[in-house]
C-alpha cells in the first residue's frame, strides 16, 4: 500500500511542477524565438503551427530530477544503483536531443545534428549502459517470464541493448509529429513500465525506479496541458530521444525487452512504416504509403489530428493492458 500511495503523490507533485515550469519556460522559449522550422512536406496542413516554440521536453525532464533529488533528501526514495542507470540514461538521451534542438534553433533551418552525429552519440551511451548493467552483476539473458524461460546469449546481448535502446529513442523520435501523440502514448507507456517495476520485488531498487516512473507520469501529464491541440509547445528531440531511451532501459531492467514492443506498440506500428516506406522506394522508386511516419498517412486521408491521436491513444492502451496481464498477472 506504501509504493501505491508514494506512486501516486509522485505523480501528484510531477503534474504540479511541470505546470509551474511550463509557465515559466514557454513565454522564455518564445522570447528567444526558439522555435523549428516546419518540414516542407507539412507547411500546408500544419501551417498554423509556425513559430510554436521546440524543447518543450524540459518542462517535463527538469521537475522529474529534481523531484527525485528531493525525495532522496528526504529519505522517501533510496538512490540505488539501477536508478542511477535508469536516470543517467534519461539525462544522456535528453543532452543529445538538447543540442540537436539547439543547433537547429541556432540554423534557423531542420538541420541539427547529422544522423552520424546523433547516431554515434546514441551508441555511445548505450555502450556505457551495457557497461554499467553488466558491473551489476547482471546475466546477459533473455527472459521470458510467463514461460520461465532463459537464454543466456553472452556477448549478443550487448548489441541487443544497444538495440533496444537506440531503437526506442528513435522509436518515440518518429511518432512525436502530432500535438499530444507521443507524449500521451508515454503516459500510457510510463504508467505500464511502473506497474511492472511494482512486481519486479527480486530487483534491486524496484521500488524507487517505479516510484521515477511514476513522477515522469506527473511530469508528462503537466506537459500535456501545453501540448495538446492546439500545442503551445513542442517536445522537440529533447523530450523525444530521452522518453524513448528510458522506455528501453526500463525494460531491459525488468527483464521485458520483448514486452517493449507491446507496450510500445504504436511508437513500432510508426518506425515500421518509415523503414517499409525507404525498403521500398529503394527497391522500386513506388511508395507504400502517402507519407510517413504512418499518422501523417491518416492526415492524408483527411482524418483530423486530434481524431488520429485519440485513436492511437487507445491503440497504444489496449496494447499496453494485453502487456499488463502478460507481464504482471501471467
Amino acid at each position: 500500500m506504501l509504493i501505491l500511495t508514494k506512486s501516486i503523490m509522485a505523480m501528484m507533485i510531477g503534474f504540479i511542477f511541470a505546470t509551474i515550469t511550463g509557465l515559466v519556460i514557454i513565454p522564455l522559449l518564445k522570447k528567444i524565438h526558439a522555435s523549428q522550422s516546419l518540414s516542407i512536406y507539412l507547411k500546408r496542413a500544419h501551417k498554423s503551427k509556425e513559430g510554436t516554440p521546440t524543447m518543450g521536453g524540459i518542462i517535463f525532464i527538469i521537475p522529474a530530477i529534481i523531484i527525485t533529488i528531493i525525495f532522496a533528501l528526504l529519505n522517501k526514495i533510496k538512490i540505488t544503483y539501477n536508478l542511477i542507470i535508469i536516470i543517467f540514461t534519461f539525462v544522456s538521451y535528453a543532452i543529445i536531443g538538447f543540442i540537436d534542438d539547439y543547433l537547429i534553433i541556432k540554423r534557423h533551418n531542420n538541420k541539427g545534428l547529422t544522423k552520424t552525429q546523433k547516431f554515434t552519440m546514441q551508441i555511445i551511451v548505450a555502450i556505457i549502459f551495457f557497461y554499467l548493467f553488466m558491473k551489476s552483476g547482471s546475466e546477459p539473458l533473455l527472459w521470458v517470464h510467463s514461460l520461465n524461460f532463459k537464454l543466456n546469449i553472452g556477448w549478443l546481448y550487448g548489441i541487443f541493448i544497444l538495440f533496444v535502446l537506440v531503437a526506442s529513442s528513435n522509436a518515440v523520435n518518429l511518432t512525436d509529429g502530432l500535438d499530444g501523440l507521443a507524449g500521451g502514448l508515454s503516459v500510457i507507456s510510463f504508467l505500464t513500465f511502473g506497474i511492472i517495476a511494482w512486481n519486479s520485488g527480486w530487483l534491486e531498487g524496484y521500488e524507487d525506479i517505479a516510484t521515477f516512473a511514476f513522477t515522469l507520469v506527473g511530469t508528462l501529464l503537466g506537459f500535456l496541458m501545453y501540448n495538446t491541440n492546439k500545442a503551445k509547445i513542442f517536445m522537440g528531440d529533447t523530450g523525444s530521444l530521452c522518453l524513448g531511451a528510458t522506455l528501453g532501459a526500463y525494460a531491459i531492467l525488468t527483464r521485458h525487452e520483448l514486452l517493449l514492443v507491446v507496450i510500445g506498440f504504436v511508437f513500432v506500428i510508426e518506425t515500421l512504416s518509415c523503414v517499409i516506406q525507404i525498403i521500398v522506394y529503394k527497391l522500386i522508386k513506388k511508395r507504400v504509403f502517402p507519407m510517413t511516419p504512418i499518422h501523417h498517412t491518416f492526415e492524408k486521408m483527411g482524418m483530423k489530428e486530434t481524431d488520429i491521436v485519440k485513436l492511437f491513444w487507445t491503440v497504444g492502451l489496449i496494447a499496453s493492458m494485453f502487456a499488463l496481464v502478460y507481464g504482471v498477472w501471467l
